[in-house]
């Protein structure tokens, strides 16, 4: 199925040659479509894009759009936006997949057919499982913390799984679908509206959208990038900001806290009796009018005597 890689990128003159020499790596035949959306740049991000499409020409096809968005628009939906609107174009009016990544992200080499494969066994919208980086230096304290997320989410979704499980997105799987790793194809993208012009959570904003439209998600375990550990991100209230909120807990020697597995049970239960009764808009709509579940348990003691 044919395919476009969209990226948005501000100021990544470091990151986006490493970025895409991972795409010229990837396990598939034939030329690899790219288009970035260079917005608001004061770097050497551009040359940087030139040197690579040189040194890779023949395999990688990539397009450059570099913009400069206004002050109120500057921002990561904007630019994943007009990177996705620029790949509909590349793919043209035929079905296609849009596979968006972020500037730091470094994905393995069979990044681009794990998703395809997700596809054309069904899915309409793929989620990516994020990892960080092993080439770059992660500090202790965000090793040992990320650990215990991930054993989190395990366990979250051994819940949702248990009480109101999805047809289509089975077990084993991960719960990630974020930009940094997100494919859908280009019917399901038209029919969810395009990239809502957030300035942040437009990925999440999107894919609900997207589920809203009727698209399938789901989030096989084959399917991961890499991210980056860095803490001074692109995007507002992105992994950057995550990253550097779990160091500043850890050098106050204060404990990570996250919700008790017990909301997640109720939670998963109002999820299967609301989707008796109504539809997935509606679904949506009223989980995200709900209170966030409170954060009131100690990360490091959930699940131990399990």
């Amino acid at each position: 199925m044919p395919f476009c890689i969209c990226v948005p990128a501000r100021n990544e003159e470091e990151r986006l040659p490493r970025l895409l020499e991972a795409l010229a790596l990837q396990d598939i035949a034939g030329v690899i479509p790219v288009v970035i959306c260079l917005n608001n740049s004061t770097d050497a991000s551009a040359d940087a894009v030139a040197r690579v499409v040189e040194r890779h020409r023949g395999r990688l096809a990539i397009e450059l759009d570099v913009v400069t968005f206004p002050t109120h628009l500057a921002h990561a939906g904007s630019a994943r936006a007009a990177a996705m609107a620029a790949g509909l174009v590349r793919l043209g009016a035929g079905t296609g997949v849009l596979i968006t990544t972020d500037a730091d992200a470094r994905p393995p080499t069979d990044w681009v057919s794990a998703n395809l494969a997700a596809i054309a066994a069904g899915a309409d919208i793929v989620g990516g499982r994020l990892v960080l980086d092993e080439d770059e230096a992660i500090p202790p304290a965000i090793s040992a913390v990320r650990a215990l997320w991930d054993r989190y989410w395990a366990l979250v979704r051994e819940i949702e799984d248990e009480i109101d499980p999805s047809p289509w997105d089975l077990a084993p799987r991960h719960g990630d679908h974020t930009g940094g790793s997100l494919a859908m194809t280009s019917e399901i993208y038209r029919r969810a509206g395009g990239v809502p012009l957030l300035a942040s959570g437009e990925d999440r904003a999107l894919v609900e959208a997207a589920i809203t439209a009727g698209g399938r998600l789901v989030h096989p375990m084959s399917v991961w990038t890499r991210v980056s550990a860095r803490q001074d991100g692109r995007a507002a209230d992105g992994m950057a900001q995550m990253m550097l909120r779990i160091q500043d807990t850890a050098a106050r020697g204060a404990a990570e806290m996250a919700p008790a597995l017990k909301h997640w049970r109720e939670r998963a239960v109002w999820r299967r009796e609301r989707r008796a009764v109504c539809g997935l808009d509606r679904l949506i709509a009223a989980e995200r009018n709900l209170q966030p579940m409170p954060h009131d348990a100690v990360l490091a003691e959930i699940g131990l005597g399990r």
